[in-house]
């Protein structure tokens, strides 16, 4: 009956056990981060991450620079259409377009 028991509890922790080992593989592969013994998350490094997140900080810091281009523009619209020079020239052409009309 000891040895049956014994046994049991062999085979169950080993199972767990392969069942641990096989579970961290499959994270990895997939890119999924692990945890340590706390926890936190760790992140496996290979070439490909590394260059992926080289990309995307290149492609972020191009946004980020066409973003400010875009901002400017549009403040330069917005001044030219929020200026009375514009305003008083878009009634000069309405009174143009009424005394064509008549």
């Amino acid at each position: 009956m000891e040895f049956l028991s014994e046994t049991a509890i062999i085979v169950g922790v080993a199972i767990i056990t392969g069942g641990w080992i096989v579970n961290s593989w499959m994270r990895m592969k997939m890119g999924y981060p692990l945890e340590n013994s706390w926890g936190k998350a760790i992140y496996p490094k290979n070439d490909q991450a590394v260059e992926r997140v080289k990309l995307l900080t290149q492609e972020n810091a191009e946004l980020r620079a066409e973003l400010g281009s875009m901002k400017d523009r549009m403040a330069n619209v917005e001044r030219i259409v929020t200026d009375s020079g514009y305003h008083l020239t878009s009634e000069i052409e309405q009174l143009r377009d009424k005394r064509e009309a008549n």
